[in-house]
């Protein structure tokens, strides 16, 4: 009742998307200045904000394209080139860093949504879901979303100590490879989707 290549594939796809080791110090810059057992709790706030999203999407996805008249086709090729402009930001290391505003629940906004639970994810999880054909499939995909929040909120748990120990070019380094990663995944996300829309007409 288990299917390890679709757990895999999704696991590994969140994984580039979130990037749990690129959101270490983001994390460190938006909560900065608190105590450190109030930084736990964010991190464990901005993981249930994100799994929350991601779950609503999960279950309501199929609803909502059809109330918005949107085919999978055209979520798949929008979705690629989506991961595609994150995988350049990935690759370019242009990605904005927001800053730390002490008047906000930061583990809400920006943290859970949209770092977390950006469009990427969102996207990724309603098309793995849609093609679950089976329970084995379905259990997969939705482990798979339960492992990637649980690395998250490892990470962020012990913020402190991975960012001591990879240091600032690890984080760099594994970054580059997540958006060369994502960008590959971006392009046969919009070769597949371009190939339905083919086949349907």
């Amino acid at each position: 009742m288990f299917d390890v290549a679709v757990f895999g594939s999704l696991f590994l796809t969140l994984f580039v998307i979130m990037d749990p080791p690129g959101i270490t110090p983001i994390f460190l810059a938006l909560t900065a200045g608190r105590p450190a057992k109030v930084q736990k709790r964010m991190a464990f706030q901005a993981v249930c904000v994100a799994g929350g999203v991601i779950t609503v999407f999960g279950l309501l996805g199929h609803q909502i394209l059809d109330y918005l008249h949107v085919s999978v086709p055209a979520l798949m090729i929008a979705g690629g080139l989506l991961l595609l402009l994150i995988a350049l930001d990935l690759l370019t290391g242009k990605t904005d860093e927001p800053k730390q505003t002490k008047d906000v629940n930061v583990a809400l906004v920006p943290l859970g949504m949209p770092l977390l639970a950006g469009p990427g994810a969102i996207v990724s999880v309603i098309l793995a879901v849609q093609k679950a054909d089976s329970v084995a499939t379905q259990v997969s995909v939705w482990a798979a979303i339960l492992a990637i929040h649980a690395v998250l909120w490892v990470v962020m748990r012990y913020s402190l100590l991975i960012i001591r120990v990879i240091k600032d070019g690890g984080v760099v380094l594994v970054t580059r490879l997540a958006g060369m990663m994502l960008s590959a995944i971006a392009v046969q996300q919009i070769i597949n989707g371009v190939t339905q829309v083919i086949r349907a007409s």
